[in-house]
């Protein structure tokens, strides 16, 4: 039988009471639960190192959701709010990075470059035809870096870039990223990776996990292969003796990619990594000694 509530103006006055109370507690609930999603918003932290060197590969976090840009590239940011990018080998003064946040705020960061020193390496004994080719030959090479460069661009959506990278081979740094390089006596460009001496045929693993987008054997770098971090990151393996994948294949961190060879314009084998961010040469061992 249904219950039957008394229509006395005291009740009425009563039940008008508890539906404002009422009222005012859910929408001071309301309020708080604003408040609250604002509070979470303003305590994520936006953060960039104050300082790297040339040739760094930078990362850093936003809130998820954000806009972020530097140097004319519109940044993807990760569904827990990493953003990456590079520095060059000439960049100076700071590099610029804004930032708008879900919520409709702008914030710019900036991240001081520190200059590093470039010695001169002389290099003889390299094949006379890979420092001064001839015209068909330097045809041939333009077309090959060309193809190289073109799968640089790509911004795939995977997070190898992320990890910690390890070393692809264990040996000697016989050749650092960026020092400017003479071959038999000719001025060449800066070197664009590390190079690290091992034996012929030693396995060449990947420093972090990605995607082949690149393999093949070329004029200048031998037996070369291209492997894609995301996000922009890349790394390049120059000058193999023998490689193990192909376009396509995913590959995951630790897994032989190839081997060390004295391929294309090299005095003896050794391997040469190189890592890029679109088409700005980053160091590897940089990356390979970033704070985790």
């Amino acid at each position: 039988m249904p219950t039957i509530l008394p229509t006395t103006p005291a009740f009425l006055s009563w039940r008008r009471l508890v539906g404002a109370t009422a009222f005012v507690l859910l929408w001071s609930c309301a309020i708080a639960g604003v408040r609250a999603d604002t509070a979470r918003i303003d305590t994520i932290p936006i953060t960039f190192p104050d300082s790297v060197q040339q040739g760094s590969m930078v990362i850093g976090r936003v809130p998820p959701g954000s806009q972020v840009t530097t140097a004319g590239h519109d940044l993807r940011v990760t569904g827990y709010g990493t953003v990456v990018f590079g520095v060059g080998r000439d960049a100076s003064g700071a590099e610029t990075v804004d930032i708008t946040t879900p919520d409709g705020r702008s914030r710019q960061i900036s991240v001081a470059v520190t200059p590093r020193d470039w010695p001169i390496e002389r290099i003889d004994g390299v094949p006379p035809k890979t420092v001064s080719p001839p015209p068909e030959i330097a045809r041939r090479i333009q077309r090959e870096q060309a193809a190289v460069s073109a799968e640089r661009a790509r911004n795939d959506d995977r997070v190898g870039f992320a990890q910690p990278f390890i070393w692809p081979v264990k040996g000697r740094i016989s050749g650092r990223f960026g020092n400017q390089r003479i071959y038999n006596g000719t001025p060449g460009s800066a070197h664009s990776g590390m190079d690290i001496a091992a034996a012929e045929g030693t396995p060449v693993k990947a420093p972090a996990s990605g995607v082949i987008t690149f393999a093949d054997d070329l004029y200048l770098t031998g037996g070369t292969v291209l492997l894609d971090h995301g996000y922009g990151v890349s790394s390049n393996f120059l000058h193999l003796s023998r490689i193990d994948v192909k376009v396509g294949d995913s590959v995951e961190q630790g897994e032989v990619i190839g081997a060390v060879g004295s391929t294309g314009r090299a005095t003896g084998p050794h391997l040469h990594w190189g890592m890029n961010w679109f088409d700005t040469r980053i160091d590897p061992l940089l990356v390979l000694e970033r704070t985790q």
